[in-house]
C-alpha cells in the first residue's frame, strides 16, 4: 500500500429537518454575527423564511449575502468579504449549491480578521495561511460535495476559472438536510446527481493520489446515487432518496477532495465558464465520451464500479464486458432523466470547439490525474463526439 493522507470535514450531520436546528448550531459556537452567504434563487423561493427567525430567538444577529451566481467571480467574493467585515461576522454559513459554499470558503478565509492576504494571493495550492472564521455549509443540491472539500473555484475573466486549494478551507460542520432539497426541479436534481457521480468515478480512477479509503467511500457514494437518482429526478418528493443523495454527494465529496478528479471536469470547466452551462450538466455531457477514451487505462477500474452503477441490472460478465455496461449505463444516464445529451443542444457551436479545446488544455491542475494522457487533439476529439 502506498502511503496517503486523509482530511475531511469532522463534522457530518445528516438528518431530515437538521436545518431548523441552524440557530442553535450557531449559538453553540459561541458567536454573536452570521453571515449567511446564499444565492437570489434560495432567497426567492423563501427557503431562508423559516430558518432566520430562529437567530433573533437565539439572540444571534443574522445578515444575509444573497448574491451569488453560478460560476462566481472574483468581485462576487470581494464584495461577500466586505459585506462580512461590515457587519463583524465570526461564523459564516454557506447555504445553497457549490457556487454559494465555494463562496462561503473564502469568505471564513479572507474576512478573519487577522486575515492580511488578498484573494489573489491564495489563488493555487496551500497558498492560504493563518486561520479562518468558523464555517457551517448547508447544500441544497446533491451533486458538488463541497461541504466536504478544500477547494473552491472562481471565475477569474471571461472564462478562466482559478482554484484555491487548502485545509483551512474545510468546514467546521457540513449539515446535510434533504428537505432543503425538496423544491429542487428535475433537471437540476439530475445534473447535480450525476455531478456527484462523477465525482465518485474520477476520484476511483485518480492517478496519483487515490487510496483504499477514498476509493470505499467512492464506491459507496456511487450505490447510493445511482440506486437513488432516478427516483429523487422522477418523484422529487421522495425525502428518503433525496436524504441518500444527499449522503452520497457528501461521501463522492470526501473521495475526490483527496483523489483529485480529472479530464471530465477538466473539459466541463470551458463550458461553464464560456457558454454557462451549468456545472453538473457540463459534467453529464461530457463524461460517456470521456470514459469511452479512458477505456484502455481504465477499464479494470469501470468494471469494478459496474456493480454499484448498475445493481441487479449487471450482467455477469468478463471485466471487459462489466466496463462496456458501465459506459453504456453512463450514455443513457441522461436520456432517462430527462437531460440535454449533445453541446449543440445547449447552445454550444462548432466553431467554438477548438477554442474549448485550447482552453481545457490549461486545466492541467485536472488532467495530471487522469488514468490516459490528453493531449490538444484528444480534447477537440473529445468536444467532437460530445457535440
Amino acid at each position: 500500500m502506498q502511503p496517503f493522507s486523509f482530511a475531511t470535514t469532522p463534522h457530518l450531520l445528516c438528518e431530515p429537518g437538521a436545518a431548523g436546528r441552524l440557530a442553535t448550531l450557531c449559538q453553540q459556537r459561541g458567536v454573536r454575527r452570521v453571515l449567511i452567504v446564499t444565492d437570489p434563487g434560495i432567497v426567492n423561493l423563501g427557503m431562508l423564511d423559516d430558518l432566520l427567525p430562529g437567530f433573533t430567538q437565539a439572540h444571534l444577529s443574522a445578515a444575509v449575502f444573497s448574491e451569488v451566481s453560478a460560476d462566481p467571480s472574483h468581485a462576487c467574493v470581494l464584495s461577500a468579504v466586505s459585506r462580512a467585515r461590515h457587519i463583524g461576522a465570526e461564523l459564516i454559513v454557506g447555504f445553497g449549491g457549490g457556487s454559494s459554499m465555494d463562496v462561503a470558503k473564502l469568505v471564513a478565509l479572507l474576512a478573519h480578521p487577522q486575515c492580511e492576504q488578498t484573494l489573489e494571493a491564495v489563488y493555487g495550492i496551500d497558498q492560504a495561511r493563518g486561520q479562518r472564521l468558523p464555517l457551517i455549509q448547508v447544500p441544497t443540491t446533491a451533486g458538488t460535495g463541497s461541504e466536504v472539500t478544500p477547494v473552491a473555484v472562481i471565475t477569474t475573466g471571461e472564462a478562466a476559472k482559478m482554484a484555491v486549494i487548502s485545509p483551512l478551507l474545510l468546514p467546521d460542520l457540513a449539515l446535510l438536510d434533504a428537505e432543503r432539497t425538496l423544491g429542487l426541479p428535475p433537471a437540476i436534481t439530475a445534473a447535480t446527481g450525476i455531478d456527484a457521480m462523477v465525482h465518485a468515478i474520477e476520484a476511483t480512477t485518480s492517478k496519483f493520489k487515490r487510496n483504499p479509503l477514498s476509493s470505499l467511500l467512492a464506491r459507496e457514494a456511487l450505490a447510493l446515487l445511482a440506486g437513488n437518482l432516478e427516483q429523487a429526478v422522477h418523484n422529487g418528493g421522495n425525502l428518503e432518496a433525496r436524504q441518500a443523495m444527499l449522503l452520497g454527494a457528501c461521501l463522492a465529496g470526501q473521495a475526490f477532495a483527496n483523489a483529485p478528479v480529472a479530464a471530465v471536469h477538466a473539459l466541463a470547466y470551458p463550458l461553464g465558464g464560456r457558454f454557462h452551462v451549468p456545472h453538473g450538466l457540463a459534467n453529464a455531457l461530457m463524461l460517456a465520451h470521456v470514459a469511452q477514451f479512458n477505456r484502455s487505462e481504465a477499464f479494470a477500474d469501470y468494471a469494478a464500479l459496474a456493480p454499484a452503477l448498475l445493481g441487479r441490472r449487471l450482467v455477469p460478465g468478463d471485466a471487459h464486458d462489466l466496463c462496456s455496461q458501465f459506459i453504456a449505463e453512463l450514455a443513457q444516464l441522461p436520456v432517462r432523466c430527462g437531460l440535454p445529451t449533445r453541446l449543440r443542444d445547449v447552445g454550444v457551436p462548432r466553431q467554438s470547439l477548438q477554442l474549448l479545446a485550447e482552453e481545457a488544455m490549461q486545466q492541467q491542475r485536472l488532467l495530471v490525474n487522469n488514468p490516459r494522457e490528453v493531449s490538444f487533439a484528444d480534447a477537440l476529439a473529445l468536444y467532437q463526439a460530445a457535440f
